[in-house]
This record gives C-alpha cells, structure tokens and sequence, in this order.
C-alpha cells in the first residue's frame, strides 16, 4: 500500500511523522521543504510533484482551510485520480464543503473520508489526537489503522461531513469559552482582584475548562504565540452562523463570542491566538491581566 499525505504544518508534520509507524511506503508533499530532511532520514519518500501524491493508494490532506483544500482536490489532484483510491482529508473545513468535495470524488468513484483532528501540536507530537470521521463505516474501518498512528480517539460520526460537523461544534464551544473569559477576567482586575489568585481559583473550580487551563497562564506571562491564530480560529463562528442561518437554529451565545473575535481582529490581534481578545476588553477598562 502507498500513502500520500499533503501538509506538514504544525499539526500535518507531526501526523505524517506518526503516520510513518504504520510500515507501508509514505509519500509526503509541501509548500514548504524545510522538513524534507527528517522525513528522508526516517525512509519515506520527498516531493514536489503532486503527480506522485495522486498515484498513492490513500491520500491524507493536512491542508489550512477550505479554499487550500478544494484548490488541491479539485483543481490539482483530482484529474489525476482513479476509482479505487481513498482521499481523507484531516483539515478542518467548511461542513458544505466537505460534502460537496464527497459527491464530487465518488463520481470519479473516489472514496473519501472527512476527518478533522482535535488537539494541539503536542497531542499531534504524542500520536494522540482525536479524529472524528465522516463517511462509509467500510472505509473508516480501512483507514482505522493508520489512524491509530496518528490518534488515540477514533470515531465514526456518521455520512459525509459529519466528521467536521462534529469539529466545528466542538471548536465552537472552545472560542466561547475562551471569549467568556477573555471578557470576565479584566473585570476582575478592575474590580481589584489579584490576577494570579482569580486565575488560581477559575481553574481549581467550577470555572475551570480545559481552554482556560490552557490560555490563562500564558495571559498572565502575556504569551499570545502558543495557540491557534484566532483569524483562523474565527472560521469555524462563521461555519455556525452560516448553519444556523440555514436552518433557523438561534445561536445568540455564539453570536455575541463572534462579535470578540471581530473586535480582536479589528484591533490586528488576528495572527495572535486567541487569548490575545483578553487585550481588546483590557483596553476598554484600562487594566492589565498579567503576573505582577
């Protein structure tokens, strides 16, 4: 069996790394080829030539964004493909998206498999994030060993696009989270508190999230390079909106966290993650959230 996998960013380098575990000859592909050296030196093969990804048996895509995504499959790759080869796509994309790419694939009798991951480069790094699958249960099952060299939580969320859906409700209750706090935690600082201690008590109490785990230590050192630009991180508010839009679901507590994210970007915060909305209400009230 050949494998193929696109994007060795942040996430796509440590997956195909992991990917590498599985024993079948691997093919990666990037823009960029400053990681070329460590594959070759661990026997996979290097290429710029996207001819050579399109002759793999099964082709992961660890791509930025939809527009990237359906640039490749559909503009670059798909002329090239033949029925019998399996795409999965580990990128986090458009819900729509992701079913159109399906129908356009199985036309030329393509298989394919939606499959975000969750977890940062750490859980990438350590071959355990989660991947959450859209497709046929066959070809889950046929890709379900070379996800478990990449991740540690496997599942089968149902048809084609289920597997972002899944994603992007996820990643929607994570950016809420971290612009509820963002907002609440220079008030306390207005309001005198110490900000060591008010982080100390949110995340050893009810408060506590795995997002605030994450993010309220690195405000307090004003770290805002860690994490998920949240320009990025801001696709999957608008995904929301663009469902709820369609099918009459309100979703006012997600409307109102897109208003922080547009407020940060306005600002020029949107290369920075997402604990840099913190600044934008820390402008507003005059006060800082940092270690003393």
């Amino acid at each position: 069996m050949k494998i193929g996998f696109m994007g060795l960013g942040q996430m796509g380098k440590h997956m195909a790394m992991n990917l590498l575990k599985c024993g079948e000859e691997i093919v990666v592909n990037d823009l960029r080829t400053d990681s070329y050296p460590e594959f070759e030196a661990k026997g996979a093969k290097t290429t710029k030539n996207l001819k050579d990804i399109a002759e793999c048996d099964i082709i992961f895509l660890s791509l930025p964004d939809t527009k990237v995504v359906k640039a490749v499959l559909l503009g670059q790759l798909l002329g090239n493909l033949k029925k019998g080869q399996v795409v999965a796509d580990l990128s986090t994309i458009n819900y729509t998206a992701s079913t159109e790419i399906a129908k356009a694939l199985e036309e030329k009798g393509v298989e394919f498999m939606d499959a975000p991951v969750s977890g940062m480069e750490a859980r990438a790094k350590d071959g355990t994030v989660t991947v959450m699958c859209g497709g046929k249960k066959e070809i889950f099952d046929l890709l379900m060993p070379y996800f478990q060299c990449m991740g540690s939580n496997i599942l089968h969320m149902g048809v084609h696009g289920c597997g972002q859906l899944t994603k992007a409700i996820n990643n929607i209750l994570f950016d809420i989270n971290i612009a509820a706090f963002a907002e609440i935690l220079p008030m306390a600082i207005k309001l005198g508190l110490d900000p060591e201690q008010i982080g100390s008590v949110v995340n050893s109490s009810s408060g506590k999230s795995y997002a605030s785990e994450f993010f309220i230590p690195r405000i307090l050192k004003r770290n805002f390079g860690d994490g998920y630009p949240l320009e990025h991180a801001y696709k999957d508010l608008v995904s929301g909106a663009e469902l709820g839009a369609q099918l009459c679901i309100p979703l006012p507590v997600m409307h109102a966290a897109a208003t922080t994210y547009q407020m940060a970007m306005l600002k020029g915060l949107g290369h920075k993650d997402k604990g840099a909305m913190t600044c934008v209400f820390e402008d507003l009230l005059g006060v800082k959230y940092e270690k003393k």
